[in-house]
């Protein structure tokens, strides 16, 4: 057994009891090599159900006959494929929404259990690292490839990261594997293949082992980051704090505790929290923080991000993402409907819990100048009773209120008259939960 095959043999003895082993197949030397390596190994030992996956981009022409070759390829190995065609979507880099879409294939196939193995090498490791370094990254973009990740219901796995891209194609070439060279490759426009091609055959012949020794800096980085963020995770431990109303199911922190903290902590923290909510924001754009931070305390300011917004409130950061970035459709309901719980487009669920009074019920949403005889307190302002109550303003609007034809007698989840409350009866909502395509 070769030091290849043994290295390979020794990333993958963590996954032996997985449920399925897929291989993410471009058909170029990389996964070439690591099918072929695949199929040795399962000659010779007991392995998981091995298959084989090609995402089809539709990039240029000479693609469309990478799934015939692949599919030649694997045949004669013994090995199932699937073949998987995605749309990559247009935009300002076309190597990041490819990686999106080819990315997003493999997690949608991967069942519970099920790893995908794919084939980064060292010398992809560098490139990576010095790649987001002239990008201007932080730790966190500077931290190595890990060798394995979450990745939909399964794992994704590197198990050729201490593999050279030359003992790869030193391999292939003693083993006649037949590979795809795909022409985007040789292609300097892309940022990657400047590095691979210029830069790095440059830094090469002053440094003959730049790229061994970037992919160590790239695993410094990555202790860093595991440093960070089990400092994050402490901070978060004293930002959480419990929020006053525990039917808002929204990730929020306590801004006290995170104001407490120096400014590097905090943008620290922030990342951390914010890493699997949205994409981070560049450096530049962190000024929203501070404006978002350092308001005036009956301001309601508002940090929009890429994929959702921070708002404040009640001394809490909110995160607002999915269904709460949009207005939900205006209602007018009869609370007789609601004795099981009823979708509200854009707003969740809404359940009349008990049996109302006669009456004239109606479920709509706020639009002002309402009030309520609220139970010992006389009659209140709405406005007012939910300033009291301190409930986030970008709650209120979507808040259901029970009427009697044109007279508020609750609102849902938090107060209702004397009416109701002697008949035992209460209005329940439950918000959307702030996941795209989610809700409680």
């Amino acid at each position: 057994m070769t030091a290849l095959e043994l290295r390979l043999r020794q990333a993958l003895q963590p996954w032996r009891a997985a449920r399925a082993w897929r291989i993410a197949f471009s058909g170029g030397l990389d996964s070439s090599v690591l099918l072929h390596l695949l199929a040795d190994l399962a000659r010779r030992e007991d392995l998981p159900p091995l298959r084989a996956i090609h995402v089809h981009h539709g990039l240029q022409a000479a693609a469309d006959t990478w799934p015939e070759h692949c599919a030649r390829v694997c045949q004669r190995l013994g090995i199932a494929l699937d073949t998987v065609r995605v749309r990559v979507a247009p935009g300002a880099s076309l190597e990041q929404a490819a990686r999106r879409a080819r990315y997003q294939a493999f997690a949608e196939r991967l069942e519970p259990g099920e790893v995908l193995l794919s084939a980064q090498h060292r010398d992809d490791q560098a490139e990576t690292l010095l790649f987001r370094l002239l990008r201007g990254a932080g730790v966190r973009g500077l931290a190595a490839m890990p060798s394995s990740r979450a990745l939909g219901q399964g794992s994704l796995v590197r198990p050729l990261l201490s593999c050279s891209r030359a003992e790869l194609q030193a391999y292939a070439q003693d083993q006649g594997v037949v590979w795809i060279e795909d022409p985007s490759n040789a292609d300097e426009r892309f940022s990657r293949n400047f590095l691979r091609h210029q830069v790095i055959p440059l830094l090469a012949e002053r440094w003959p082992q730049v790229v061994t020794s970037l992919a160590r800096s790239a695993a410094h980085q990555t202790e860093s980051r595991q440093l960070l963020d089990e400092l994050a995770e402490m901070d978060l431990c004293a930002a959480r704090g419990v929020p006053a109303f525990s039917w808002l199911a929204l990730p929020s922190l306590q801004l006290s505790a995170l104001a407490a903290l120096s400014d590097a902590r905090q943008r620290n923290l922030l990342r951390h929290w914010l890493a699997p909510l949205t994409r981070m924001p560049d450096q530049d754009h962190w000024a929203g923080w501070r404006d978002l931070r350092d308001a005036d305390i009956d301001a309601t300011p508002i940090w929009k991000l890429a994929d959702g917004e921070l708002h404040r409130a009640d001394g809490r950061l909110w995160w607002l993402g999915g269904e709460w970035l949009g207005t939900p459709e205006s209602i007018d309901l009869s609370a007789d409907l609601c004795s099981q719980p009823l979708a509200l487009p854009g707003n969740g669920h809404v359940q009349v819990l008990g049996e109302l009074p006669p009456g004239r019920w109606r479920l709509r949403y706020r639009q002002g100048g309402e009030s309520l005889q609220v139970p010992g307190r006389g009659r209140r302002d709405l406005k007012r009773l939910l300033n009291e109550l301190r409930v986030p303003a970008f709650v209120r609007p979507r808040l259901p209120l029970l009427f009697d034809g044109d007279e508020l007698v609750a609102v849902a989840n938090l107060t209702q008259s004397s009416v109701i409350e002697a008949s035992g009866a209460h209005v329940r909502w439950s918000p959307p939960i702030g996941v795209q395509g989610l809700s409680w």
